[in-house]
């Protein structure tokens, strides 16, 4: 049977006390987590340019914790700072002119944030690299992208990190991309939640293209709306989708009998709170 890990988009949150957490004022967050799980997704180094063209990189001391919290076996998915996957500076209105990040798909910059990270490499399952929805402004077309992505993986393929790729843009998911995907041996990040697609529908219509290993990111479609409805307290389920979760399960069945590895990482914003939807999976899994 194939690998399955599940966990959670990132993992401090202090309303996961009595849930995952113990009650007390001190304690590792990460260690204590990792009593429950065996992967997690880091997010925090995803955030990392800031204008003018200021690009902040994991700190030795955090990557050397977080080292020394986890058992041998357990594995990270990171996604990859956004001063390498962004096209273009964030802007605060559409008005405003489009500024061209300058380290889009840096190489330099690539290479000094896996400097950084070296200390988590054997607990490394994938660096995502995850591209906010690309308009033809930002990036004229499919083939383009596919274009830029190869001479980028071609030239960082020496450095034997697993990489994986998220995109934001529905209509590249076609038989083009996932072909694309498979021959560069890159992990399909299947984002289930905004506007993307269902990646049930997906995955079953591009699964003979897929090999290896795949990771879903639940996050659900209204990320404002459940924060609303939690006052960011994570603590129970505030939107249920404990049918859309049978239909997911079945998939993740499927694919494992066939033999495909899955990362399963679970957000807040899908439910309420990734550590009950988690229970919810692994419920449904095990009948």
């Amino acid at each position: 049977m194939s690998a399955l890990r599940i966990g959670t988009c990132s993992w401090k949150y202090d309303s996961w006390k009595g849930l995952i957490y113990p009650e007390t004022e001190k304690f590792n967050y990460l260690q204590e987590y990792s009593k429950h799980f065996n992967t997690v997704e880091i997010d925090q180094w995803f955030w990392s340019l800031y204008p003018p063209s200021k690009v902040i990189l994991p700190q030795n001391n955090t990557v050397n914790d977080y080292k020394n919290s986890i058992p041998n076996d357990f594995l990270f998915t990171i996604k990859v700072p956004n001063s390498i996957t962004l096209t273009h500076f964030y802007r605060k209105n559409k008005s405003e002119e489009l500024l061209k990040n300058p380290f889009f798909l840096s190489r330099d910059l690539y290479k000094k944030f896996l400097e950084s990270i070296e200390p988590i490499r054997d607990n490394v399952g994938c660096l995502i690299l995850q591209f906010e929805y690309l308009n033809k402004d930002k990036i004229a077309s499919q083939d383009i992208f596919q274009n830029l992505i190869y001479d980028f993986i071609s030239e960082m393929s020496d450095l034997n990190f697993p990489i994986g790729i998220e995109i934001r843009n529905p209509n590249y998911l076609n038989k083009k991309y996932f072909d694309f995907l498979s021959r560069l041996k890159i992990i399909p990040v299947m984002l289930e939640g905004y506007y993307m697609p269902s990646v049930i529908d997906t995955i079953n219509k591009y699964l003979t293209q897929i090999n290896g290993t795949i990771i879903f990111r639940l996050h659900g479609p209204d990320r404002s709306g459940i924060e609303k409805l939690s006052n960011e307290k994570w603590d129970k389920i505030y939107i249920d989708r404990t049918a859309e979760l049978r239909r997911l399960s079945e998939l993740f069945k499927q694919l494992r009998s066939r033999n495909l590895d899955l990362f399963i990482n679970v957000n807040n914003h899908y439910e309420g709170s990734a550590p009950i939807t988690i229970k919810k999976i692994k419920d449904l899994l095990r009948d």
